[in-house]
């Protein structure tokens, strides 16, 4: 289970490079969505740094439960995103959401 959760962990960190990268480059459909959103260009830069952050966090072994929570706690928000201010299908957001859930589940504290 542990090669699972290794696997996952840089699928997670992959996809989540990828997709600050795209807020911080800031193609014209990602200007577009975070100006539905309301809350000015800043939360696109925020949410790529939260993005970028749980990546690199989730990868190292001793800050991947935090990185794991970062990156659900941000996938929780786009969810909410999707489904009552911009519209569109929030699948993706619940499928990361969910492998981020995963990980941070297998990497919580022993019980003493």
């Amino acid at each position: 289970m542990k090669i699972v959760t290794w696997i996952v962990r840089i699928l997670l960190a992959a996809a989540f490079a990828a997709s600050a990268y795209g807020k911080f480059a800031g193609g014209a459909q990602v200007v577009e969505a975070f100006d539905k959103i309301g809350l000015g260009q800043w939360f696109r830069y925020f949410t790529g740094a939260m993005e970028l952050g749980g990546a690199i966090l989730v990868v190292i072994p001793a800050t991947g439960l935090i990185g794991a929570l970062m990156l659900l706690v941000t996938m929780i928000g786009a969810v909410a995103t999707h489904l009552f201010r911009i519209g569109g299908n929030p699948a993706g957001a619940i499928v990361l959401g969910t492998l981020a859930a995963f990980v941070a589940f297998r990497l919580r504290p022993a019980k003493a």
